[in-house]
């Protein structure tokens, strides 16, 4: 299993367009499932950097249990986050730094 929607040097950068009302920070990210894996895919993770609530992860309904599977991933808080997606018994963890556009206000 592998994701998409990494950036290369580890950094989410949130521009103020795209950060919600309450503050919260949501990004999408593509999961893969590969031949011959199948299993709903549950999202989870946790701040490594400071005490925070964990993140939440949305997982678009009416894609089969292997292949492609979209979801947004919605950060409470700006820091480090590490990520863990496990489809069947594979998981895939990365670890991103989560951080506003310099400049805009909370």
């Amino acid at each position: 299993m592998f994701v998409a929607g990494l950036p290369l040097d580890g950094t989410l950068v949130f521009r103020p367009s795209v950060i919600m009302p309450d503050g919260l920070l949501r990004q999408k990210f593509g999961w893969y499932r590969e031949k011959g894996l199948h299993g709903r895919l549950i999202i989870a993770g946790k701040r490594l950097d400071a005490a925070a609530p964990p993140l939440r992860a949305e997982i678009a309904n009416g894609y089969s249990d292997t292949g492609f599977q979209p979801s947004e991933i919605i950060f409470p808080t700006e820091g480090c986050w590490q990520v863990t997606g496990t489809g069947g018994n594979v998981s895939v963890t990365f670890v991103t730094r989560v951080m506003k556009l310099p400049g805009t206000q909370s």
